[in-house]
């Protein structure tokens, strides 16, 4: 398929902005639903973050299990990738 690429100018970019910005129009999210994100977003207190660095074993057991699941990863794609050249 032959597609074809069109570049607009900086003229015609402003111009497609401007109808744009005339056209769409600025939505507000309902409060209740503003109000349960802000409830599920939080960040934890500094006492909690320092606590959790300080446990250097879970930090290990994640870290392993990160290297671990990429080791897998790269294991998969490797050999998906070898069949796929072996039937080419």
């Amino acid at each position: 398929m032959n597609k074809l690429k069109t570049t607009l100018s900086d003229d015609q970019l402003s111009a497609l902005e401007a109808h744009l910005a005339g056209i769409l129009k600025p939505v507000t999210p309902p409060m209740e639903i503003v109000q349960r994100l802000r409830n599920r977003i939080h960040f934890p207190e500094r006492q909690v973050i320092v606590l959790r660095l300080r446990d250097w074993q879970r930090m290990l057991l994640v870290f392993g299990g990160v290297m671990s699941g990429m080791l897998v990863l790269i294991t998969v794609a490797r050999a998906f990738f070898y069949l796929v050249r072996r039937h080419m």
